[in-house]
């Protein structure tokens, strides 16, 4: 099919709606309600209108956030922290902690600064909160949780809108039975067409889309995308990014490009998004010709390119071990002005690598340190995994003893490429000095760790599983007993 997807005849569809942070707040003036006793629950909409000087507002809640979040300690309650700052904490605060607290994996201290939050008597029961706490608990997993959470904001009073029908979609689709989260989004969706102030809005469609075109289930994607022409409603870019990149991330390049033509045909323009995902699936399906084009027509377009544009090339050529194109990829990049990341870097490592050019993969990561930035662990097992596959256990584990010059941590990644190595090229004495060094640094490999890399020695699953394979395995390695379960 064509690929001038820079063509006139495409047009930027108005008002493009993104996939919005679900449930962002604006606490409402609490200086009247702090002057009289709260006498009920009352349940507002959180659908923000920035006013002058709310951008220094925001900048100051952050700032309290992050005094905040620097005082939380494991030893010392988080609600004793949040009650020194009683005075200035309000909703707006508790909002970001909620963002911050989710981030680092911490959803049970969410749910601490909710019941502090319902004490205090400026608090008023919010949708927003709920669908923020909601999507928080989704995204760590916790579904029992986040429909707790549902539930809860209905007895107090609140009544569902859109926003938190999406978070409790959203949730659901985060479960690991993804049969059953399809099934019960479908349920939500349908729930929300029946109800007036629920009705589906355009991020509705966009997520579950996605989450269809992820589990590869394109007649309901065709469905949804019926359902959409014939609603009110107008798919935006992210819709048909969306799902493009879950068909490609599948390799279903077919039904992607049937997508493609849906875009072009409802004259939305594609962007940067739209022409990177479409490079990066052509280029890991290897049909480089396709690829090549879209990256033409991006030359040819007002977007430019970004970095993860050469970069995603130069790793999908290095797969196809096209060393000479790759690199012709890294001279255009540097040609107009784009300077190397360190992902551009461990790419061109992995494609020396793959081209049996081990020397020149070393120069590369010397380079790369020759800059003088951090060498980040990735970098470092990119050039491990380069020695390892081409067979070169020595150079691997000398490599492996400079970290500390080099100021490398290693993580369980470079374990693992290592013991591989050492156990496929049976260096008994170099296996058992790399577990002393996870010993140190406080890494207790699994029984699959094992497993993986006894992988290389051909043993069967049921063998190295059973007491006899368990026994041999743990004679060749001396791993303590304990350490099996």
């Amino acid at each position: 099919m064509p690929f001038n997807l820079s063509s006139g005849s495409l047009q930027v569809h108005p008002e493009p709606t993104r996939f919005p942070k679900l449930g962002r707040h604006v606490p409402p003036n609490t200086i009247d309600l702090l002057k009289r006793p709260i006498t009920g629950i009352t349940c507002i909409s959180t659908r923000p209108r920035r006013k002058t000087g709310q951008k220094k507002d925001d900048s100051d809640a952050q700032v309290l956030v992050r005094v905040l979040l620097r005082n939380f300690k494991e030893d010392k309650p988080l609600v004793s922290t949040l009650n020194r700052y009683v005075k200035t904490v309000r909703t707006d605060h508790c909002f970001l902690l909620f963002e911050e607290l989710g981030k680092a994996d911490k959803w049970l201290q969410c749910l601490e600064v909710f019941r502090w939050m319902q004490k205090q008597r400026w608090y008023i029961a919010d949708n927003g909160i709920y669908s923020k706490l909601i999507s928080v608990m989704g995204k760590k997993g916790q579904t029992r949780m986040a429909m707790w959470l549902f539930s809860e904001m209905r007895n107090s009073g609140c009544r569902p809108d859109c926003s938190v029908y999406n978070s409790v979609i959203t949730a659901h689709l985060h479960s690991k039975d993804k049969s059953k989260a399809l099934s019960k989004a479908l349920s939500y969706f349908e729930k929300m067409k029946g109800t007036e102030r629920c009705k589906p809005n355009v991020v509705t469609y966009n997520i579950l889309l996605r989450a269809f075109a992820q589990a590869r289930k394109a007649d309901q994607v065709n469905t949804l995308f019926k359902d959409l022409d014939e609603s009110i409603i107008s798919p935006d870019i992210y819709t048909y990014n969306g799902v493009m990149d879950a068909y490609g991330k599948n390799g279903m390049i077919r039904e992607m490009e049937d997508v493609l033509s849906r875009m072009k045909s409802n004259q939305c323009k594609p962007d940067i998004i739209t022409f990177n995902l479409l490079i990066d699936s052509y280029g890991k399906r290897q049909e480089f010709e396709k690829m090549e084009q879209v990256f033409k027509s991006l030359m040819r377009s007002k977007e430019k390119p970004t970095i993860a544009t050469f970069n995603s090339m130069i790793t999908n050529y290095g797969k196809a071990r096209l060393r000479e194109k790759a690199e012709n990829v890294l001279e255009k990049m540097k040609g107009l002005g784009y300077t190397p990341s360190y992902i551009t870097y461990e790419s061109l490592i992995m494609m020396y690598g793959l081209c049996d050019s081990v020397a020149k993969a070393r120069e590369i990561f010397n380079k790369s340190m020759e800059e003088g930035k951090e060498i980040r662990v990735s970098t470092f097992n990119a050039l491990l995994d380069v020695y390892c596959m081409n067979g070169l256990p020595m150079e691997a584990a000398l490599l492996f003893e400079s970290r500390s010059s080099i100021g490398v941590f290693p993580d369980i990644s470079t374990y693992k490429l290592l013991y591989k190595a050492y156990t496929k090229a049976n260096m008994k004495e170099l296996v058992e000095k790399l577990l002393k060094c996870m010993d140190r640094d406080g890494i207790v490999p699994n029984k699959k760790f094992f497993l993986e890399a006894l992988g290389a020695f051909g043993s069967s699953s049921a063998g190295l599983n059973s007491d006899s394979g368990k026994a041999e395995l743990r004679d060749y390695v001396m791993v303590p007993r304990h350490r099996w379960n």
